[in-house]
């Protein structure tokens, strides 16, 4: 019996969170082989990605079979990652998990490139959510990072540009294959983009690739840097917590963390704390309640230190 062919290795697209979160579109051939796709909303056809980013959590859980999954975050400027490493994943890559999982838990947390296939799944009331199955990581600098970042935002920009010039034609294969604005490995994905999620707005896209840059770039440098995320006190957890504590504890951190001796400036607080899920609207007026509180002061304009 001659043996079914393996489909091709696909190519890795590089990538923020916030385009590979906001997909609920897949695709996946009849046969045994055949690769499974994430569709993205501006049309990227993904099977596998290259993340990176700051490695925010790494838990150890045992799953129903007995096996022995780890489950992460892994945050880039414009959101989080998850992902989650099995028994399935290569001997380097298993090692690295027990590594980075040590690291977490001592409070080191690291920036952390990924190369990683793309995975979703379907709630039973018809949800899609997206995660990655690291094939191959490794800890980076933030040279690294803000290359990778360069890139990631560059294919952002390409795939808007070819979204924008998609929607002055008719919503097919030949209408985009015959348009020199629309590269030929986005077609397929555009097309199929187009029919599934409609007309996009395009503005987040384009505040998450600015905010990026400004990281690379070196504008917000201190937003690179890996800021232990606090954690909550049993009795926190117990009751589900405080925002207000939480964010106060995560301002904290940042400042401690960060205060090179001269403080910290107040873009790299706000963004940090936008980094962790804090609005920079609310993280301001934290800034605002620790001063006045006397927990904070400014030993210049814009720039915070703690209280000793």
């Amino acid at each position: 019996m001659q043996a079914s062919p393996r489909a091709k290795r696909q190519p890795a697209w590089h990538m923020l969170a916030s385009e590979f979160r906001d997909a609920t579109l897949n695709e996946k051939g009849s046969g045994e082989f055949d690769p499974s796709f994430v569709i993205t909303k501006l049309g990227a056809k993904v099977n596998r990605v290259i993340v990176a980013g700051l490695l925010e959590r790494l838990e150890i859980r045992e799953t129903a079979n007995g096996s022995t999954m780890y489950q992460g975050q892994l945050r880039d400027p414009s959101g989080q990652h998850y992902f989650s490493v099995g028994d399935y994943a290569s001997e380097s890559m298993r090692e690295l998990t027990v590594a980075l999982t040590e690291k977490i838990e001592a409070g080191e947390p690291e920036l952390i490139l990924m190369v990683a296939k793309a995975r979703w799944y379907q709630t039973e009331e018809g949800a899609v959510y997206t995660s990655l199955r690291p094939e191959e990581a490794c800890i980076i600098d933030g040279k690294t990072y803000a290359n990778w970042i360069t890139r990631a935002c560059q294919g952002t920009i390409d795939r808007m540009n070819a979204f924008s010039a998609s929607l002055e034609l008719e919503p097919t294969q030949q209408a985009y294959a015959s348009s020199d604005s629309i590269p030929a490995n986005l077609v397929d994905g555009l097309v199929t983009s187009r029919n599934h999620y409609g007309e996009i707005d395009l503005e987040q896209y384009k505040l998450n690739v600015m905010q990026a840059l400004d990281i690379a770039e070196g504008k917000m440098a201190n937003a690179t840097t890996a800021v232990p995320t606090p954690n909550l006190s049993s009795a926190d957890e117990d009751e589900g917590g405080s925002e207000g504590s939480d964010l106060e504890e995560c301002a904290l951190t940042i400042i401690r963390h960060l205060d090179q001796g001269d403080g910290v400036d107040f873009d790299a607080v706000l963004s940090n704390a936008n980094a962790r899920g804090f609005s920079r609207q609310d993280s301001e007026a934290m800034l605002d309640e620790l001063s006045e509180r006397g927990v904070i002061h400014e030993p210049r304009f814009g720039w915070f230190k703690i209280v000793e």
